[in-house]
């Protein structure tokens, strides 16, 4: 069996280490007690057979043991050994000494450790037994003048006991079918008990689950189901739980362990005659070569059904052997394989499924390596930082926690520090050698894929890497996937990630290849052996591989390290060299010819070496380096498919590219000093990235372009590049050109060349006059024309891209018509904000279904026309600083976005023009057609009572209302039914009296300035879309004339008590309300002695905000409150979240409350997941060790400070005595004219 075998460990400290060993509590699963004179050679031993076939361990008595007269010890320590016991009671039963002497043992054992007892009545009956007549009568006769009285007397007390416990009474059935029944009902508790012990395994039941998905028990066909992972993950361990659980389902069971060690050792043949013996016990097979294995495998095993786990296979002939067909076993049988290699189950196995375990989280891992070095299920109060470092270490490998923790039971935190120390340098050989397994399985070109990501490419592009390694000659489409399936590696999100443990035993092969001398390894990428090598000058020909880090040096030298001028000279086969940071360099005269990647962001160098011949080079990354050029003369580039020079500002000229015909990306961003490229660059047939973005000092490229494979051109900011060259040939692989920011006139017409372009961004192409046809350019989807301004009109052709979804022309201002008609039945977003010389607005011909946003603010349109009605996804209709805007169409329910105002509805049969709206108070049309509408904006509009028609209930999906500086007094009842709506702003409507009840959604509500405001209803149901809810009620003096501010605190406590939520109000006042039990004159205040006090569900809040002058205008202030804990000896400080001031109201005289409600819920969970300092199992633990609560405020700005506060804590009891009537404050209170 694989090291992880052992991987998961009891939650309890006295049950057993590890899954494989849970059933160590016992050596066997059955005791037989019977009596030998008249059942051993029949009954019991058809009892006996049967249990063996079962795969029950069983012990029976030897026959040469009863010789003696007194009962063997071997006899009493096997009971003690044994899960539960059978006694066959028959007439002989009470005659045998010995037998009786057991069953004494037997129940003893029950009473002290749970023994199970299985009491069997063969041919004769339970209450002969308790009444002791008959044969018993005749044995205790007997017993009476050999023994003492007192040991007869256990004899008969425990035949008494042991009679009337439930068993099976034989009578007239068959013997077969009794034993099977027996057999059948005692496998399904050890089942159970199996079940129980897994219980109490870390970790394991979650992963149990999702491998009895994959198994499906229940069906009847043949499954083969592999559990693949990583050494040490526990994939042993699983397959043995599941094994143990479900082994009573089958009619035979099998668990081969360390199958592939065994076929190393003994062979093929072995394991086939293991896997007979076990399913077919008591007989002899004797065979000598695999296809006779296979054959008796097949006629014997074909109609049974079996349990087979075949662990640790590695290789086809270990499947092959013994379990490659399925009609090999009877229906309803399931074989388990577990390896580390998922290609070998999915292709060469045919596995059904694979269950892939995971590691475990850091609460599971953190337990599990508490229960072996604490024995406990968490870690000492002193060792709570220690053991997370470890955990941290071992990264959720079961194998390396449980390894760990033993090693560390027992041990001083001194001696803790000292090992996880040792452990950088000196991994744990145990971890290692499991997982090494794997690493020994590879070939040689896999092992050096998998030390250079080890070295140098964890967390790196998948597609970069491959390219890089099959330029090593490495293979790596075949070699990466190998490491997948073998679980070295992993990919996720195309990136490359792998386990740190697995990454240090990779670092530790290569530092075992030479201890001592770094400069003799392979690979050098530990920051103190690269400095070791680059100061001693002691690199030779074995480095492959190195990684120089900034801070190289810095400890020994406290400065920049500098490379010298040969660092490299002796390092003649270095393939990969990567520089991260700046250091200092002189000009360096070697460089290997060997290099497939060099990396060094912030390169000093000016130039490369002169003799160095990038022949092998792949990868040449050198970004916001130094280089004036890269060489002197032409080099053969042909192995070369990345450049990267962005931000080489000092770059004058690129090399000429003819030679790098596999060039896939060449970065030049930021390359300001960059005049010219050479024109090659513009025919390379596998170039697909290309980015000159911000080369402001390129005025041209190449005359002609051709570059057939590429996706993405970039020639953003290249302010004084002035033509775009001409296309030759098909570029059908281009998607996206950007030239934004660029002083290009004109495209050319060759420009229809880009058939499959889907981004065009020309946007600040201000000298850009006139467009080409893009009739052929049918796969745009983003065209962005903003701030071309000089662009007179737009080719017509646009207008019907059947795939364009944005089309912004913002700010082209002098664009004086569209075409005609559009009809872009894909677009979403159409923008012609600050075209101010655009007059008409075009025909809509066909559907245009999908278009969302309309943005003409700032145009000159006139009117709309008739057809906007067939806009039927319309959400956001922009018309904000149309000037001259006369008519809106009738048809069309308008969203009309001016300044405050973002969305509009006109009445469907009325003309309104801008002179209209600004002076009559307007009545809302119905409004039962907009249930798609999110977003309703109509501030300062004049909308006086009963403007807002009763239908409004009718916007479904109204996120967010906003109806400030209006005049109604009050609003529709029914706004309640708006159950999606979270923000209503009803700031400066001074004639507003009353709110309705608001629904559940709400988050915040804004009421500053409404003076008139009296009433805020209390909410009826718990608030549903936040566990923070906000009312804003700056200058509503007569809501706070009626003491509205403390009824609304406890109208709501009801709610968002239960609910666990935040609620804030801030309204005017100046006193702090006598509910606050805790009060203080300065901006904190304390609530001590908690410890004994846990029944508390949170706190309210109130503080008061006093303008430090007079007339100062609020907006910007900033209030913030932060919870300070006090323990013995130290504090915890918790923010939450403050009050940001941004009235519109004017200017604020007057003294304001601010009041809150915290749920504890706050405290708990900060404290909970506080890295090494706290530990709370339980919500409410830290309370008893808590001294007190301090709450503070403090003011962010000039224009206010805190002069007193108050808290409450706020218990079960207070929410049904909650009143929320008017309260007095504790001084006299402010009077508000």
């Amino acid at each position: 069996m694989e090291d992880d075998g052992t991987v998961f460990t009891s939650s309890s400290s006295s049950s057993s280490s590890s899954l494989s060993s849970s059933s160590s509590q016992w050596k066997y699963d059955v005791f037989l007690s019977f009596s030998g004179e008249d059942t051993r050679k029949g009954f019991t031993d058809h009892l006996y057979a049967c249990l063996i076939e079962k795969g029950l361990i069983t012990f029976r008595d030897d026959p040469k043991l009863e010789q003696g007269k007194s009962i063997a010890p071997e006899l009493l320590k096997a009971i003690g050994e044994s899960w539960c016991s059978i006694i066959v009671f028959s007439k002989k039963y009470a005659f045998s000494s010995w037998s009786l002497d057991e069953l004494v043992e037997i129940l003893d054992q029950q009473k002290e450790r749970g023994h199970k007892i299985f009491p069997i009545f063969y041919n004769v009956e339970p209450r002969e037994l308790r009444k002791q007549t008959g044969s018993v009568e005749e044995a205790f006769a007997e017993h009476e003048k050999r023994y003492n009285q007192d040991k007869t007397r256990r004899w008969r007390d425990a035949l008494l006991e042991a009679s009337c416990i439930t068993g099976w009474e034989l009578k007239d059935r068959y013997e077969s079918e009794f034993i099977r029944d027996v057999i059948r009902v005692i496998s399904k508790m050890l089942c159970q008990t199996y079940s129980s012990v897994c219980n109490d395994l870390v970790g394991i039941n979650s992963r149990l689950v999702k491998l009895r998905d994959k198994i499906c028990f229940k069906k009847d066909d043949v499954r083969v189901v592999g559990i693949c992972g990583m050494g040490g993950i526990g994939k042993t361990t699983l397959a043995r739980v599941v094994y143990n659980q479900m082994s009573g389902y089958f009619e035979g069971k099998c668990f081969l362990a360390s199958v592939r060690e065994v076929a190393m050792k003994s062979g093929l043949v072995s394991l086939q005659k293991q896997l007979l013996s076990v399913l077919l016990p008591g007989q002899d097979f004797q065979f000598f070569s695999v296809e006779e294995g296979i054959e008796i495998i097949r006629r014997r095993l074909r109609h049974k059904r079996v349990l087979i786990v075949i662990d640790d296979a590695d290789n086809m002939q270990h499947f092959k052997c013994l379990a490659e067909k399925r009609d090999w076993f009877g229906l309803g049988s399931r074989i388990i394989i577990t390896s580390r290699d998922e290609h070998l189950l999915l292709h060469s196995y045919g596995v059904d499924d694979v269950y892939k375990p995971t590691t475990l989280d850091d609460s599971e891992a953190l337990r599990l390596l508490s229960l072996k070095a604490f024995k406990s299920d968490t870690p000492k109060d002193d060792f709570i930082s220690l053991s997370e470092s470890v955990v941290k270490y071992a990264g959720g490998l079961p194998l390396a926690l449980e390894v760990l923790g033993s090693f560390l039971c027992g041990r001083g935190a001194a001696q803790w520090r000292s090992a996880i120390d040792r452990l950088k340098s000196e991994p744990n050989s145990t971890i290692l050698n499991c997982l090494q397994i794997s690493f020994d399985g590879l070939t040689d070109t896999e092992k050096n894929i998998f030390l250079d990501i080890v070295h140098f490419f964890k967390g790196q592009d998948r597609d970069f890497v491959t390219k890089i390694l099959d330029g090593c000659g490495y293979y790596p489409d075949i070699g990466l996937d190998v490491l997948i399936e073998r679980s070295l590696i992993t990919v996720e999100y195309n990136e490359i990630g792998m386990h740190d443990l697995l990454e240090e035993m990779g670092r530790n092969i290569v530092r075992q290849k030479s201890p001592n001398e770094p400069g003799k390894r392979c690979r050098l990428s530990e920051e103190s052996d690269v400095y070791q090598v680059l100061t001693q000058n002691s690199g030779t020909e074995a480095i492959e591989g190195m990684v120089i880090n900034s801070t190289i040096g810095y400890k020994e030298q406290n400065e920049t390290f500098t490379l010298r001028a040969d660092a490299f000279l002796k390092m003649k086969k270095l393939r990969l060299l990567m520089v991260h940071g700046l250091l200092k360099s002189c000009d360096l005269t070697y460089l290997s010819n060997e290099l497939r990647l060099f990396e060094w962001p912030g390169c000093p160098l000016k130039s490369l070496p002169r003799d160095f011949q990038p022949d092998n080079l792949v990868a040449l990354l050198l970004p916001d380096s130094c280089i004036k050029q890269l060489w002197n003369r032409d080099r053969l580039l042909n192995k070369l498919k990345f450049l990267d020079l962005q931000g080489s500002r000092k770059l004058i000229r690129t090399p000429d590219f003819t030679r790098a015909e596999i060039l896939e990306s060449s970065n030049l961003e930021g390359c300001t000093n960059l005049v010219h490229v050479h024109p090659s660059i513009t025919f390379l047939p596998k170039l697909k990235l290309l980015n000159l973005r911000n080369c402001t000092s390129l005025k041209s490229l190449a005359t002609k372009i051709r570059m057939e494979s590429l996706e993405t051109f970039v020639l953003s900011s290249c302010s004084n590049l002035r033509r775009f060259p001409e296309i030759t040939g098909e570029m059908k692989c281009l998607l996206e050109l950007y030239l934004d920011g660029t002083s290009i006139k004109e495209l050319p017409s060759s420009f229809e060349h880009l058939s499959n372009l889907k981004v065009l961004n020309l946007s600040g192409c201000s000298k850009l006059e006139n467009l080409p046809d893009f009739t052929m350019i049918e796969n745009l989807e983003s065209l962005n024309l903003q701030g071309c301004t000089s662009l007179l009109d737009v080719h017509p052709s646009i207008s019907v891209l059947p795939k364009l979804k944005l089309l912004n022309l913002r700010n082209c201002t002098s664009l004086r018509s569209l075409s005609t008609n559009i009809g872009m039945e894909s677009l979403e977003t159409l923008i012609l904000s600050g075209c101010k010389d655009l007059r008409r607005f075009p025909e809509i011909t066909g559907k245009m279904e999908r278009l969302l946003e309309l943005h003409l603010d700032g145009t000159s349109i006139e009117e709309l026309p008739s057809s906007i009605g067939n806009l039927s996804s319309l959400q956001v209709l922009n018309l904000s600083g149309c000037s001259v805007f006369e008519i809106l169409p009738p048809s069309f329910p308008q969203w009309i976005c001016r300044k405050g105002c973002r969305v509009l509805l006109s009445s469907q049969n009325h003309m309104l023009s801008k002179k209209s709206l600004n002076s009559m108070a307007l009545r809302l049309p119905r409004l039962s057609g907009l249930s798609t509408l999110r977003e309703l904006n109509i501030s300062g509009r004049n909308l006086c009572e009963g403007a807002i028609p009763s239908d409004i209930c009718c916007l479904s999906s109204l996120r967010t209302l906003t109806l400030s500086d209006n005049n109604f007094a009050s609003l529709p009842t029914n706004l309640c039914q708006l159950s999606k709506l979270y923000l209503l702003e009803l700031a400066d409507c001074k004639k507003l009296e009353t709110l309705p009840q608001l629904p559940s959604s709400i988050i915040a509500v804004g009421l500053d300035g409404c003076a008139s405001l009296e009433i805020v209803p209390n909410p009826t149901k718990a608030y549903t879309t936040s566990d923070k809810i906000h009312y804003y009620g700056v200058n509503c003096f007569n809501l706070a004339a009626n003491d509205n501010a403390l009824r609304m605190l406890k109208g709501h406590l009801k709610i968002v008590v239960n609910a666990r939520q935040t609620f804030d109000i801030i309204i005017p006042g100046s006193e702090i309300f006598e509910w606050f039990s805790h009060q203080s004159e300065e901006c904190s205040v304390m609530i001590p002695n908690l410890q004994n006090d846990i029944q508390w569900m949170g706190f309210s809040l109130c503080c008061a905000l006093v303008p430090t002058s007079n007339n100062v205008a609020w907006r910007g202030e900033v209030i913030e409150c932060t919870i300070k804990i006090h323990f013995e000896g130290f504090a915890c400080e918790i923010p939450t979240a403050g009050y940001s001031f941004n009235s519109k109201s004017g200017q604020i005289s007057e003294d304001h409350l601010w009041l809150r409600y915290l749920p504890r819920d706050i405290l708990d969970n900060f404290l909970k997941h506080q890295s090494g300092q706290y530990e709370i199992s339980q919500s409410g633990d830290w309370i008893r060790s808590c001294i007190g609560i301090e709450i503070l405020f403090e003011t962010l700005g000039i224009g206010t400070k805190v002069n007193k506060c108050g808290a409450r804590l706020v218990y079960p009891s207070d929410l049904e005595d909650l009143d929320p009537t008017m309260e007095q404050p504790s001084k006299k209170r402010k009077k508000y004219d």
